[in-house]
């Protein structure tokens, strides 16, 4: 069964500012050939959805911008309508804000910041971090994802390049310093990309997803867990994400690495190197890799990009892509979309999962 996807964030997007333009998303996204959708549910420091775990730790259940309606419970509803499935999207994962100094959830919570080797708040490509190796924090990030879990008709849920992660400049605050005192009986080195201190702290963020993949098995066996992670091993020496072991430990059901670059030969390298390097045949199977459609205004993939990455994803067995992301579909009187309509997602596709 092929993955169609498609991200659908809150930033240069409209479709969730109403249920009316969520509907005709919906019913565009089925006419195109998806099969499954993958809303933003948390970002800049809010959930699009009314939270009691929001409410009750910062006062504030949703995105101002949604207040009075639940994006999620349209979106879940209309795709269900066409038949495509929805996987939340927690797209800032244990990122506190981008360029807001922590946003309000520090200011509410300046325990729970991440710390450089300098003691300063951890700042990485203008995004501020939570500390993702503070009990509290992965707890308030749980309930997050299982607040979706049992309130919401949905096919699973994803973390990105976002989560699980953290910069691997950070681990140096004193909760986390401490529990590597106890265990090696010295301080962390001072070089952030030390190897044997990049694995520690990268497999305490894999024994986070564990937990989330147990956690949300446990109420639905049949729930799946996506991950979009940066590419292997860039996104284990700056993120601190070991995807070779999430693969192995079976924590992951479908996992689109974020392969995105600008040109077709690029694109085709990293392919080859998932499929020859990365991923065993039986791994392949759960491999849908993220390809960039669009970058607001800046960028926009070719039609003949798009038909030859497709392309060569089912040459190498690959039987899916997600898209990165929607807007890029209705772009110049939706050229990209008529493009997938008429070619490779011409034939029906069974809903997913």
């Amino acid at each position: 069964m092929e993955i169609r996807g498609v991200w659908i964030p809150n930033t240069d997007c409209l479709v969730l500012t109403s249920k009316q333009r969520i509907a005709e998303a919906m019913d565009f996204l089925a006419a195109t050939g998806f099969n499954v959708v993958f809303p933003v549910v948390w970002s800049k420091g809010f959930t699009v959805y009314p939270s009691q775990v929001m409410g009750k730790l910062f006062g504030i259940e949703i995105d101002p911008r949604y207040k009075g309606r639940d994006p999620l419970a349209d979106i879940t509803a209309e795709a269900c309508r066409v038949g495509i499935a929805v996987i939340p999207w927690f797209e800032y994962g244990f990122a506190s804000s981008y360029n807001q100094n922590g946003g309000h959830l520090l200011a509410k919570k300046p325990d729970w910041a991440a710390r450089d080797r300098n003691n300063n708040l951890v700042k990485k490509n203008n995004f501020e971090w939570l500390n993702a190796f503070d009990p509290e924090v992965q707890d308030f990030m749980l309930s997050l994802i299982l607040e979706v879990v049992n309130n919401y008709d949905i096919a699973g849920i994803q973390g990105d390049d976002r989560l699980p992660a953290f910069p691997s400049e950070g681990g140096y605050d004193y909760l986390t310093v401490c529990r590597y005192r106890e265990e090696f009986n010295c301080h962390p080195p001072h070089n952030c990309k030390n190897r044997l201190w990049l694995q520690w702290r990268a497999d305490l963020l894999t024994d986070f997803l564990a937990q989330i993949y147990c956690e949300v098995k446990a109420i639905n066996p049949n729930l799946l867990i996506s991950l979009a992670p940066s590419i292997y091993d860039w996104g284990f020496q700056e993120y601190l994400q070991d995807t070779k072991s999430w693969l192995d430990k079976g924590l992951v059901d479908i996992i689109h690495p974020q392969l995105y670059r600008r040109d077709f030969n690029s694109y085709k390298c990293l392919v080859d190197k998932l499929v020859i390097e990365q991923f065993s045949s039986k791994q392949l199977q759960r491999l849908a890799p993220g390809i960039l459609m669009n970058i607001g205004s800046s960028y926009c993939i070719s039609p003949e990009y798009l038909l030859q990455a497709i392309s060569y994803n089912r040459s190498r067995g690959i039987s899916g892509e997600v898209f990165f992301f929607y807007e890029g579909l209705r772009a110049d009187n939706d050229a990209l979309a008529k493009v997938l309509r008429n070619g490779p997602y011409a034939e029906i596709c069974s809903p997913y999962p």
